[in-house]
Parts: C-alpha cells; structure tokens; sequence
C-alpha cells in the first residue's frame, strides 16, 4: 500500500502553495525567522536521531563511504541540474512566484534550492523508512499520516522562504517513500519482524540524522553542505550491520 505517501504528496503540495502564495506578502525577517526556527527544529531532529547509535563507529564509516559514493555520483549536481531543467520548463511565472529573477546563466538556484532542501527535509528520517516499511508490510500508515502532517507545515514554512521549488520535492516524496513500500511488499517474507529496536534500522536512523545535521546547517546559514551527496551513507549502514552479524561482531 501507498495510502501514507499519497497522503504525505498531497499535505507537501498543499503546504508548498500555501507558502508560495503568502512568501510575498511576508516581511522577509518574518520569512527569516520562520525558516531559522524550522533549522534548529531539524537540528534538535537530526541530533535525537544521531545519538540512537549503539556503535558511533557504524555512522561515521557510514558518512564517509557515503560521502565519496555521493561525491563520485554527483547527487548533488544532479538534483541542482534537475531544479534547474524545472525552472526552464515551468519558464517565469516559477521564478516570480518564488521572488528569484529568472535564469540568466547563474540564476534558477531558488527553485533548486527549495527542490534539493524539501526533498532531503522530507525524505530523511526514520518516519520516511519505517513509516513507508509497515505501509508496505502491513497497511500501517500511522506514522507515514504523522509525517505528512509535519511536512505540510514544514512545506509553508519553506516554501515562503525557498519559493515554488518545495511543491516539485512532493514527487520525490512519492517516488521515495512509495518505492519503498512497493519493495517492502515484494520482499515482505524478508523484511517481516522489522521495528524500531531492529539494528540495522536503528544504526541507518542514526546515520540519517547526521544527514540531517547538514541540512540543519544550511537551513540556519551556517555552511552550506552538499548535503545530498550524503544520501547513500543512509543505505551504507544497514549494509554494514548485515555485514558485521555474518562475521558474528555483535554491536
């Protein structure tokens, strides 16, 4: 089942075009503000999730393997070049509605921004993986409709800042959290007995927030990251837990 994404898409659209609409007609501080506060919200996230770690060893190789395989792979390059293919085709009233002029050789990084942000602030997260798992196993999207109400908000809040480009992360949303419950259904018998407490998704929950960490830090001005080359240390993880229980290392 997909019922929870679908439901997720429909709360982002919904939250980006409301932000959109009233981005304008907030003061900027206001818009400041607004997104400042969703950083450090994502900071006390990314933070709660990191330290679930029972070996901070997991996480770190995690983030480093993670992040040559997301540097060698360009995601980040990518998803900007996608941002920017959307600005060109959605042509001028995209850039207006987000406050950016239109592309002349160096703009367009309004609705890329908003694009690569909304989708790492959506798509990242133990509600994301286990949420879209028990969807998929069981029919379950408690936690998926939880999620979906925070992304709404968190869409507003963005879009007022970061422009039109959050409303275009809903179909990484529905391509993420529902593929993942598409293979949770096709591969059930394997992933059945998954919960919190299960290893490998603890240790890719705590990967996960220091993914999160850097997202925090774009958010709130600090250094800006590319955060997602970081992406497949999320995936890293749980490799590395399956690995060290065939060697019989306990965590």
């Amino acid at each position: 089942m997909i019922t929870g994404t679908l439901i997720n898409v429909v709360t982002v659209v919904v939250g980006g075009a409301l932000g959109t609409l009233l981005g304008n007609r907030l003061p900027e501080k206001m818009r400041q503000t607004v997104l400042h506060g969703l950083g450090l919200i994502t900071l006390t996230v990314g933070l709660s999730m990191a330290i679930t770690t029972r070996n901070l060893l997991i996480p770190l190789f995690s983030v480093l393997i993670g992040g040559l395989l997301g540097e060698a792979l360009a995601i980040d390059d990518a998803l900007t070049r996608l941002g920017a293919w959307f600005e060109r085709r959605l042509g001028g009233s995209l850039g207006a509605s987000a406050g950016a002029p239109l592309p002349d050789g160096t703009a367009g990084s309004t609705v890329a921004q908003g694009f690569i942000t909304a989708s790492l602030v959506f798509c990242v997260g133990p509600m994301t993986v286990v949420g879209s798992i028990q969807d998929g196993l069981m029919g379950d999207y408690t936690l998926l409709a939880i999620k979906a109400l925070m992304d709404g908000f968190a869409a507003m809040a963005l879009a007022a800042s970061l422009g039109a480009g959050v409303i275009l992360s809903a179909g990484t949303v529905f391509g993420y959290q529902g593929g993942l419950s598409l293979l949770a259904m096709l591969f059930a018998a394997a992933l059945g007995g998954v919960t919190r407490e299960t290893p490998w998704v603890v240790e890719m929950t705590a990967t996960g927030g220091v993914v999160i960490l850097s997202i925090a830090f774009i958010l709130l001005d600090i250094k800006r990251i590319r955060a997602a080359n970081l992406l497949p240390a999320i995936f890293v993880a749980p490799l590395i837990v399956v690995v060290l229980g065939w060697l019989g290392v306990s965590l």
